[in-house]
Order: C-alpha cells, then structure tokens, then sequence
C-alpha cells in the first residue's frame, strides 16, 4: 500500500533560506502562469509550457525541471477543481446559482513538487534537492514507525511543505500489507455525530469531548473573526491548526480499535457509503454545525487504510433505510425510530439504541452480499 510519511529537514540557517528563495520564487511563478492560463482558459500543460517556458526560466531563475513541475502544479490544481465544480453543480437545485471557476493564487509558502530528476535520496539519511542555487545536500530524519524504512520503498515524487518555520518532505513509501484474512462474519460500524462510532458489538466511541471542542474552538474563532486584527488572523491560524491535530488525533484513535477489534476477531469491516452525505440529506440547524464540521471522511479513510494494512477486508454497503430497518425482522418504517437514540420496531416490537441498531444492520448487509467475493477470492487464490 502507498503511504505518505513526512520526513523532517535540517538544513543550516544558509540552506534554508536558499530554500524559501527557491519555494517564494516557484509560487510567484505559478502566480504567474494561473493568471495567464486563466485569461485564456487554457489549461494544457504542453500548450502552457510552449508559452511560458521561456519567461519562467528566465524572469523566476527555476531550472528547467522546476519549470516544468510550476506549470503542472497550476495546470493540476484547475483541472481538479473544474471537475469538482461540475459534480458541486450537478447537486444543486436548478433554480440555484451555479458555481463559476476563479483564477487561482498560490501562498509564498505553498507546497513545492520535486521529482527524481531534482531531488535524490543519499539513504535516508540525507537529501540531495534543487534550488535556485544549484544542489543542497540536507540531513534528514524520519521518526516514529516509518523510521527504518528501506530506500527501494520509496516511491515517486516528493512534496516540499513549510510548517511553523520547518521544513518537510511529504514522500510516498510502499508499506508491504498483511495478507488478507477470510472473514468469520462482519463487524458493522455506524458512523455519527452523538456517537461518533457505534459497532455492532454494542461498543460506542463516544463524541461528547468532540462537540466540547468543536463548541470551544468555535466559539474562540467565532471572537478572532470578529476582532479582525494582524494578531486575531495569526491566531485563527493556530487555533485551527490545534482543532485539525485534534480531529485528526481522535480519528486515528476510533479507526485503530475498529481495525484491532475487527482482526482480533477474524472478521471483516462494514462501513456505509457516505459519499456527498451532506448532499443528499439534510438534519435540523441545531445540528448543521456539528455534522459539517466533524471530519467523517478522515474517520473512514483512516478505518480503510489501517483495515488494509492488516489484511481485514472492508465492505461498503448502500447506507438508505439502515437507520429505520429493524434488525431482527427487517421491518422498515418512519415510526420506528420515536427518538434520535431509541429504536423500536413497529412490527415486531424489537427495541435498542437506534445507532446500535444500524450498526447491526450494516452488519447484516455485509454478511449478504460478500460471500460472493471471498469465494471469487479463495478460487483466485
């Protein structure tokens, strides 16, 4: 599996300001070729490069590859966002205004792309990378799990970020994967608000700390906006980067003893599909802010990559009617869930938490429609 590690840079009080000249000039550069290319909306890199190559070399002093790799970056970044756009678009009501693509700007510090042809590893123990002043050789250091990693596991190209005055290398690795186990059931997992997590062996993960900081951290930056100072700006910085540490670290929390519970029991992993969830279905006000500003997304991706890394399969189901089925008949109907929390089946008189309730039925659906798969499997094998 492909996995991004950010491996730290040390370079001397010289060579790091040869790497902010190099980062500030590339980023002008790219300033440079958005305006154009949005001024005649043309958005073909070869078409760009055959224009521009000339004057980014010479008025922005990027090497050859660099230049390059500027016009690709802004190529990519409209390109990206001309199809988000279109699929925004798609989901909005007819008679709703349209969204409509704005030229791009690009920070002084925004992340640089680096390739094998200008950056190349010396072990991991140091880094030769392109400037504007030819070569740097940079020490390296790569903590935590990744730290041992060998050469031959790292793959393509390489971000350069600028972080609270340091600097990093995002680079992808192949990190080798368990081999997949043959699940003995699925384990159902209902994805929420109140409850962030709840599985269907009844375990809950609860979000109270969660809407507590969720409440703090708005409320804080609600005030920043408000003053609207240099000062209250840097600080709404801050403060947002503490609130994304802190979404982050919850989520890696949830999804490793999702992922542990599941392989500790031989079973599989169930998840709902809910892709453009805040498209298709609309909850009361007083919980618009909660649902949109917690990181769902992040949770699952997390539960799929640890999930792959430890040979446990992951299924996703069709997430319509798991809130409102009974999971011991299969009645579905509005009526059964009186409450946010309580489930009671109208039919049979089944009655639990309802977030259980889905979580089982998640469950079930997975046990339905995946033995078909880990059979293919088994014959593929």
């Amino acid at each position: 599996m492909l996995l991004t590690v950010k491996v730290k840079l040390l370079p001397n009080s010289e060579q790091k300001q040869q790497l902010l000249a190099t980062m500030e000039a590339f980023n002008k550069a790219c300033d440079m070729v958005s305006v154009d290319a949005f001024a005649c909306r043309c958005f073909n890199k070869f078409a760009i490069q055959a224009k521009l190559y000339r004057r980014i070399r010479e008025e922005f002093r990027l090497s050859a590859q660099l230049t390059v790799r500027c016009i690709s970056k802004v190529v990519e970044s409209y390109q990206t966002d001309i199809m988000n756009i279109r699929e925004r678009n798609k989901r909005k009501a007819p008679d709703m205004p349209k969204e409509e693509l704005v030229v791009h700007t690009f920070r002084p510090h925004s992340a640089m792309v680096y390739d094998q042809r200008i950056l190349s590893w010396k072990g991991l123990d140091n880094v030769s990378i392109t400037s504007l002043d030819g070569r740097l050789i940079i020490p390296t250091v790569v903590r935590g799990k990744y730290a041992p990693l060998e050469m031959s596991r790292v793959k393509g190209q390489a971000d350069l970020i600028y972080i609270d005055g340091r600097f990093y290398l995002c680079v992808i690795v192949d990190v080798p994967e368990e081999a997949p186990i043959t699940p003995d059931g699925y384990l159902g997992i209902d994805l929420g608000v109140v409850n962030l997590a709840v599985d269907s062996d009844g375990n809950t993960y609860e979000g109270k700390r969660v809407e507590e900081s969720r409440q703090k951290y708005g409320l804080l930056k609600a005030k920043l906006q408000g003053v609207g100072t240099k000062s209250a700006k840097k600080h709404l910085v801050k403060v947002s980067k503490k609130e994304s540490k802190f979404k982050a670290d919850e989520n890696h929390r949830i999804s490793k003893a999702v992922v542990s519970l599941a392989k500790g029991t031989g079973r599989g992993i169930a998840l709902e599909e809910l892709t453009h969830i805040n498209a298709r279905s609309t909850v009361m006000k007083a919980q618009r802010d909660s649902r949109s500003k917690w990181a769902f997304s992040q949770l699952r991706k997390f539960i799929a990559y640890k999930a792959a890394l430890a040979g446990v399969p992951l299924v996703i189901i069709d997430p319509r009617n798991t809130s409102r089925q009974c999971s011991a008949c299969g009645h579905i109907d509005e009526k059964n869930r009186p409450t946010r929390s309580d489930f009671c089946c109208v039919s049979c008189g089944h009655s639990e938490n309802a977030d259980l309730n889905a979580a089982k039925n998640i469950r079930n659906r997975a046990a339905i429609i995946q033995p078909m798969v880990v059979r293919r499997a088994g014959e593929a094998a």
